[in-house]
């Protein structure tokens, strides 16, 4: 893992960690559930990316479809940072006639402009990580539209995917 990936890890554990104490003060139980389609891509690079050629017979850039399952836990005020906790299962590659299912355990923060963070579990059968992402929701009306870009680095080579899709405000 590069030093740059070690200190956004340790960033994002450590905002994780501290955010709850230091917004207990003011938080509001908040548990909204905002589940939607995604739909992108994602690039597989070093040794990985070999092995999928190889062993899988496909390219190292594949499609995803797939759907996120996000509950928003609290929010530290009206209008304040929020903490949310996603899964994002996908299956990739079916452009190239595979099916690579993948599986990420999200967990990270929210402001009210839409900005987020997050870092959790990934798995897939191009390899074991874990993703850090970030990203910004847009919304129009009750609809929200999250553009997202995740890292999964790994002894192997960097997975990279960016993310879109929509959901309704319950």
């Amino acid at each position: 893992m590069s030093i740059l990936t070690r200190t956004l890890v340790g960033t994002l554990i450590m905002l994780a960690v501290a955010a709850p104490t230091a917004l207990s003060a003011q938080m509001r139980i908040h548990n909204n559930r905002l589940s939607g389609p995604r739909v992108g891509l994602t690039v597989i690079t070093g040794s990985n990316a070999d092995r999928v050629r190889d062993e899988l017979g496909i390219q190292p850039v594949i499609t995803q479809f797939g759907w996120q399952f996000e509950t928003q836990l609290f929010r530290s005020s009206e209008g304040g940072v929020m903490a949310v906790t996603e899964w994002v299962p996908l299956a990739g590659g079916m452009e190239q006639g595979q099916f690579i299912p993948s599986l990420s355990w999200l967990v990270g923060l929210r402001t009210a402009t839409g900005a987020e963070i997050a870092v959790g579990p990934n798995a897939s059968l191009a390899g074991v990580g874990l993703a850090v992402a970030a990203g910004v929701t847009f919304s129009a009306g009750e609809i929200n539209i999250p553009l997202n870009f995740a890292m999964v680095p790994s002894s192997g080579g960097l997975r990279v995917s960016v993310l879109t899709g929509f959901n309704m405000r319950d």
